[in-house]
């Protein structure tokens, strides 16, 4: 009785639910009792503190050789409603394991059913779906086949939803898809119209809106590239992304209205030097540019437009990620990468049509072109909330929009813990949840679960260079809160340690060829970033004989892996959880980042002689914390309080205000190799051992 008072729990709710929880763990063997307790004993209203409690005595003496222990388990009913067991049927497939591995074995079969089954539109035709001749790091997918794959966004039926969407303190509204196909042809017309032709790369800097999901479908339908950048991002991030791309123009907006505040976004672009913008105004006072275009003049009457076709290898999009030189990886997405986004969220994520998907993203990260394609695709619609994610009034919006996938990053579900923000909503709508960008924390996976009255979540890691994820979960496997079940269907990864060889904890590599791995990038070669210096993995004996029965009379060559440079472990269970980075890459907020672009921003502030900037899990696990270490000028009076301070605002405004300091440590030398190369991984394990 007092276990349950101290949760929270009043009186007469504690009396009456003791003798029913006792009796519970006594009787039931432990996942059924858990089972039992979430499916009729908690409630989203109750304490979190209680569903806790619940959850580490039920698993109490849990055998830890199982793997961690499931808060969800799917029921056969829904396994069998799921796209996963429907295309298992298909192939008169018994077991997921199974499922994968014939994916795997199988990839050009696969890849063609998946093409099939999401209904991708063809201009022309391919002939083959895969041509391994210039070797698994250069696939040639769809060959002689020409698409635009903004066709394939617009199978739904014209008044079905395509986007539900609610500017902060305003209303909920929706646009069906022949509302926003409309749209998106007035684009394209505008575009064509201002004497941008195939090919010309266009920015996008915006909030994710309604115009911007229609500003990059229509760039996309024209031919052209779309350029992602957040909006986030300081002035000057902007302009080394315009310049890498070579962008023509770029479409933004004045100001964006956000937690009562407006923040100027128009100004970073002129600050950017950027080439002509189109400009949404929120406010009748902007004043623009000369050349410059509001949204009002640069949108066409015409509302119909033949989509430009294009081979599968054509770029589309743009993307950035973080680099290890200081300036960010451009990464280019052709028109086959939505189809990695589609099939993950067609099979990981079970999207169907109908369904009502949200993601708080933003086009400048690969989630916001990810919802786009995985949403249409599935012919699901867009849930977009216009304000801060971290309010109460997010929450009602998931609730009102009858939200069926919620994605989030996981220090979102901290905030949302901490403040305790969104208790008595109603999520029941909701049918999966997804976590990317970060490492999660077990407790606070746990607490999300608990929102919407128990409901699996998919870890879901991956990359711009992936458009998807490399290894993920499912919705027919049982969830373990902070673990990922599976590689992704259709790719697989093998797990080494330093010394090469194949092992249960290290440096995670995927094995290609999948639809969706990068072949390019713009301002690196390709191969040394992701191929030079991996191993090989000689070809497995089912592979060849599953190439023998096709009637192949050679061996396949060894593979090389794929250099991804996260840490995996795998579990007991088979399951796996993430460990962080191997390079100086971290992820902060959902977004990846560099050391080196840190430092180099920092390395300018006043007092500073040299700083390194390095990524900390915290021990229970969870979204990194950046720390950095700094040695300043001879006699500086600064405090480390007051470094602190100089730092965050140097970050914020040079790099991204999102990047949040936990920590300075003040060292009179940093650790050195014999090159001069900064140790980064000796102050994280120093910090690790005395963390201040």
């Amino acid at each position: 009785m007092a276990q349950l008072l101290i949760c929270g729990l009043e009186n007469h709710i504690a009396t009456q639910l003791l003798p029913q929880i006792n009796q519970l763990l006594a009787a039931l063997p432990t996942i059924e009792c858990w089972q039992y307790f979430t499916q009729h004993l908690l409630k989203p209203e109750h304490p979190w503190a209680l569903h806790q409690l619940l959850y580490t005595k039920t698993f109490a003496d849990w055998d830890e050789n199982q793997g961690p222990p499931p808060a969800w388990s799917p029921s056969l009913e829904q396994i069998q409603s799921t796209n996963i067991a429907a295309l298992m049927r298909e192939q008169a497939i018994a077991t997921y394991p199974e499922l994968h591995a014939w994916s795997c074995q199988h990839r050009d079969e696969f890849w063609q059913l998946m093409i099939q089954r999401l209904g991708i539109r063809f201009q022309q035709n391919y002939t083959q779906i895969l041509d391994l001749s210039q070797g698994v790091e250069s696939p040639q997918w769809l060959i002689n086949a020409r698409l635009n794959i903004v066709e394939s966004c617009f199978q739904a039926p014209d008044s079905a939803t395509a986007i539900v969407f609610q500017p902060e303190g305003g209303f909920l509204a929706t646009l069906t898809y022949g509302e926003l196909r409309n749209l998106v042809n007035q684009v394209s017309n505008g575009l064509v119209e201002l004497g941008l032709r195939p090919g010309d790369a266009i920015a996008v800097v915006l909030p994710m809106t309604v115009e911007a999901v229609a500003i990059y479908l229509g760039i996309v339908q024209a031919g052209c590239v779309v350029v992602s950048i957040a909006d986030s991002f300081a002035a000057p991030e902007i302009a080394i992304r315009l310049q890498i791309a070579q962008a023509k123009a770029v479409f933004t907006q004045d100001l964006i209205l956000r937690a009562g505040k407006q923040l100027p976004l128009y100004t970073k672009i002129i600050e950017a030097h950027s080439p002509k913008a189109i400009v949404l105004a929120t406010s009748s006072n902007t004043q623009l540019r000369s050349g410059d275009l509001s949204w009002q003049n640069f949108l066409s009457d015409r509302q119909q437009f033949q989509p430009v076709s294009a081979v599968p290898s054509a770029y589309t999009n743009i993307l950035f990620s973080s680099g290890t030189t200081g300036e960010p990886k451009a990464i280019p997405w052709t028109q086959t990468t939505p189809i990695k986004c589609a099939v993950d969220g067609h099979l990981h994520h079970d999207i169907h049509a109908g369904d009502v998907v949200a993601w708080p993203t933003n086009l400048g990260w690969m989630m916001g072109p990810w919802l786009i394609y995985a949403s249409l695709i599935n012919q699901a619609a867009i849930a977009l909330y216009y304000g801060t994610p971290t309010t109460r009034e997010f929450g009602k919006f998931i609730q009102d929009a009858q939200v069926t996938m919620l994605g989030v990053v996981p220090s979102l579900v901290t905030a949302w813990k901490n403040t305790d923000c969104m208790r008595g909503l109603d999520w029941s709508t909701i049918k999966a949840f997804s976590s990317t960008g970060e490492c999660s924390n077990p407790q606070d996976m746990l607490f999300l679960i608990s929102l919407a009255g128990y409901k699996p979540i998919i870890e879901y890691c991956g990359g711009t260079e992936i458009g998807g994820a490399y290894i993920t979960g499912t919705v027919v496997q049982p969830c373990a809160p902070a673990t990922f079940t599976t590689p992704a269907l259709g790719l697989d990864v093998v797990i080494m340690n330093p010394e090469g060889q194949p092992a249960e904890r290290g440096e995670a590599f995927i094995i290609p060829p999948s639809i969706g791995l990068s072949t390019e990038l713009l301002n690196r070669d390709h191969h040394q970033v992701y191929f030079a210096n991996t191993s090989f993995l000689p070809v497995v004996r089912e592979a060849i004989e599953a190439k023998s029965q096709r009637g192949s009379s050679h061996a396949s060559p060894p593979i090389p892996l794929r250099r991804h440079g996260d840490r995996l472990e795998r579990l007991p269970n088979g399951y796996y959880r993430a460990q962080g980075r191997v390079d100086d890459a971290m992820n902060l907020g959902g977004i990846k980042v560099s050391s080196t672009e840190i430092e180099q921003v920092l390395n300018r502030v006043e007092n500073i002689c040299e700083t390194a900037a390095i990524a900390i899990a915290p021990p229970g696990g969870g979204p990194s914390q950046l720390i950095i270490y700094v040695v300043v000028v001879p006699n500086s009076s600064k405090t480390r309080e007051e470094l602190k301070t100089s730092l965050q605002t140097a970050i914020a405004q040079n790099l991204n205000p999102l990047f949040k300091v936990c920590d300075v440590v003040m060292l009179d030398a940093l650790p050195r190799t014999a090159s001069n190369k900064v140790m980064r991984r000796v102050l994280r394990d120093q910090y690790r051992l005395t963390p201040l």
